[in-house]
């Protein structure tokens, strides 16, 4: 018997051993990614990452009975959702984004199409008023690359805080999206002159491996 056709019993080629480890690490993953989808699905949310939201306001409290709502990026629409339902008939959300959710509708919800990057905040603010909460869930189409995804992520976030800053009334709360980069600590000092509270968060819901962490600004100052 030759070397190479000599094999241990029990034992796996590299190729095979290679194909399982992968489809263990995929499977896996997969399992945690679809633990909180079926979880929205089987609470009625339109999507997972309400549960990113839900923890942020749990721990901060942040919406409130009778609150008017900024919600940028609002689509699929889950933000929105449960905005809705925490500030009741005596409160208001408008959405903003390229694309109408579907299933959301009510007396109290607004949508707005556009593209965030081509708004003007004056417009915006005549359109709206004054809010008292403005969320951001707004992402680039990533590109894997990851200093181009950080820059547009970076840009995004840079212009939902403008936004902010125009509609938020004084005491109100920002809570906004953004990629982990050199970038976060000048975004974090900018927020910081404008917001008595600020805080840096990655809720549980958020993919293992991502670089999305959650910036809350609160007791918003006029500076």
């Amino acid at each position: 018997m030759t070397a190479s056709s000599f094999r241990l019993k029990g034992a796996t080629s590299a190729g095979s051993l290679s194909q399982s480890v992968h489809s263990t690490v995929l499977s896996k993953k997969n399992k945690w990614q679809d633990h909180y989808t079926r979880k929205a699905k089987e609470q009625g949310w339109l999507a997972r990452s309400i549960f990113k939201l839900q923890e942020l306001d749990a721990k901060y409290h942040f919406l409130h009975k009778g609150d008017r709502v900024l919600d940028l990026g609002c689509c699929p629409g889950s933000w929105t959702q449960y905005s809705l339902k925490k500030v009741g008939p005596g409160g208001s959300v408008v959405g903003l984004d390229l694309e109408q959710p579907k299933s959301l509708a009510g007396p109290n919800f607004r949508f707005v199409k556009a593209d965030i990057l081509d708004i003007d905040a004056r417009w915006l603010e005549a359109q709206v008023g004054i809010v008292d909460i403005v969320l951001s869930d707004l992402a680039p189409r990533t590109t894997g690359i990851k200093s181009t995804d950080a820059m547009r992520s970076a840009e995004l976030a840079q212009k939902a805080l403008e936004i902010a800053l125009r509609l938020l009334k004084v005491g109100g709360t920002f809570v906004c999206k953004v990629f982990e980069s050199q970038e976060l600590g000048n975004f974090r000092a900018k927020m910081s002159r404008h917001f008595g509270v600020v805080r840096a968060v990655r809720p549980k819901a958020v993919r293992k491996g991502s670089r999305e962490i959650y910036i809350i600004g609160q007791k918003r100052i006029l500076s």
